[in-house]
């Protein structure tokens, strides 16, 4: 399909959203107060506390979880269940505990925080943070409300990790099979695939706080009838807003969008096999991509090219000598293609999935792109969870992912470039550049500032030769909402997906 047909279908999308909200999403009801329905863009495929499934799980999450720190509305690191941290000696972190209780009533403690990073570290988890909590070399729980983190090496971002919604502490009592966390509010019941019931705990350890009396978050994986259900009513609330439909909803008196620029569009490779174990083929790829025309047709200009990592240009580790280091240049990819053997072209898979429009969008652009300098692509478009598996599995050969960093730090791209970190979608699979681990490591283990920048400068360098990941744009990033909602905001940069932590101060007239 060529690039007008694929504008065309676009465009065809763009009025179909037009017109949905004349239409009813079955499930209508009258708005009550104090109670939310949010429309989640999919359903999570588990809410499983120390795993990644995605941002949609992400959300549910930090409904019902909190670890030892989290973030404030502004972006700041702040202290959640705990309340102060020091550090301790060369390598270790003191964290105080406040009064918070978990959902079972029970106290949060030292011993729940030391058993949560022992079962992540465990050698069958499969958590997202296993490889850096194995990094440990201790827990001490002098008292109940003071618990010491002892690692083997100086990690100067713990205090960041620990805010992570991939690292909630649970409760060591929690029954077999289920996670009791300390979040504001409690599954009460789901109806899986369609939605999930939450109720207020009232033990949360801010006082006055939630100040919802409870939410209905709703599976909308279809994005035209997440919008028609914001504008008809049905839902008060709405993520992944698409970009499409931005203008409408701006200039809807009736609504509020919140917006903010963080996220990324990006490529993955399997480096475990030919032909993308070559870092001249994944080259080749990240020279052959037109952002510009890439952030018209998938996010209708609501972005910018990403030619680098994506550290943001506000970011004090921004290092624009690489602003332009995956520039557009087919000449150069042909090239690179020919001398990694594939001087007649190739041929491979391109995993992305149909239920992000963007997702779906980027790819038949990447496609074009791509068959232009010689890589025939075939597409595979599943639905979300079945993506999430097979990335997982590292069932495919390359891959359009979208999300954004762990943190505002630069620290918080290692998911993305790190090989040595346990399997992961959002992660090149069976793809370990020895230099750029060790680069990521000493930038961590790092407490000064300049020396710091200079560490992710190289690893960045590196970075843009052996293209572990392939940036491709930054994405405008929004929430949409009904006035009458007052409380929830989206937070700024790379931290949008830690939005749903402003649930426990929002609230519905």
């Amino acid at each position: 399909m060529g690039p007008s047909a694929s504008r065309r279908a676009v465009l065809a999308g763009a009025a179909a959203s037009a017109m949905l909200p004349f239409l009813r999403v079955p499930g209508a009801r009258a708005a009550t107060p104090g109670m939310l329905t949010f429309g989640l863009s999919s359903f999570p495929p588990s809410i499983q506390p120390w795993a990644n499934t995605g941002t949609a799980a992400a959300t549910v999450k930090l409904m019902i979880y909190r670890g030892l720190t989290s973030y404030a509305p502004d972006g700041s690191l702040r202290g959640e269940l705990a309340d102060s941290w020091d550090r301790v000696g060369a390598t270790g972190w003191e964290f105080r505990l406040r009064d918070a209780r978990f959902q079972n009533g029970e106290k949060v403690t030292s011993a729940d925080v030391k058993w949560t990073i022992e079962q992540i570290a465990g050698e069958r988890s499969t958590a997202y943070f296993r490889a850096e909590m194995q990094g440990v070399e201790r827990v001490e729980t002098p008292d109940d409300r003071t618990v010491r983190i002892i690692m083997k090496n100086p990690v100067a971002t713990l205090p960041v990790w620990m805010a992570s919604y991939h690292l909630p502490i649970i409760s060591r009592n929690s029954p077999r099979g289920s996670f009791v966390g300390a979040g504001p509010f409690m599954l009460k019941a789901q109806e899986r695939g369609v939605s999930l019931e939450l109720e207020p705990f009232s033990g949360f350890h801010r006082a006055g706080l939630p100040k919802l009396k409870g939410i209905r978050a709703v599976a909308y994986a279809d994005e035209n009838l997440r919008v028609a259900a914001l504008r008809s009513g049905d839902v008060d609330l709405i993520e992944y807003v698409p970009w499409q439909a931005m203008d409408a909803i701006a200039a809807d008196q009736s609504l509020k969008l919140d917006t903010v620029d963080g996220a990324f569009m990006f490529l993955v490779f399997n480096g475990s096999r030919p032909p993308f174990n070559d870092a001249r083929v994944r080259r080749a790829v990240a020279h052959a991509i037109k952002r510009d025309e890439l952030v018209r047709a998938a996010f209708f200009g609501r972005g910018s090219p990403l030619m680098q990592l994506p550290i943001a240009e506000s970011s004090p580790f921004y290092n624009p000598e690489y602003r332009e280091g995956w520039k557009y240049d087919p000449d150069l990819s042909k090239r690179l293609l020919a001398e990694a053997g594939h001087a007649n072209g190739l041929s491979c898979s391109l995993l992305s999935t149909a239920q992000y429009g963007m997702h779906k969008d980027t790819a038949e652009v990447v496609q074009q792109h791509l068959a232009a300098v010689g890589i025939r692509a075939e597409l595979n478009l599943p639905d979300w969870a079945t993506r999430v598996a097979i990335g997982n599995r590292g069932q495919y050969e390359m891959a359009v992912m979208g999300t954004a960093a762990d943190s505002n730090d630069p620290d918080g791209i290692a998911n993305f470039v790190d090989g040595s970190l346990a399997p992961s979608y959002v992660r090149s699979y069976g793809l370990k550049i020895d230099r750029i681990t060790e680069l990521l490591a000493a930038g961590r283990a790092e407490f000064d500032q300049a020396k710091r920048r200079d560490i992710y400068r190289q690893m960045e360098g590196v970075a843009i030769e052996q293209a572990p990941m392939v940036g491709l744009t930054w994405r405008s990033q929004g929430y949409a909402m009904r006035r009458q909602v007052t409380g929830f905001r989206n937070l700024p940069g790379a931290l949008t997906f830690y939005s749903g932590l402003t649930f426990e101060t929002t609230d519905v007239a």
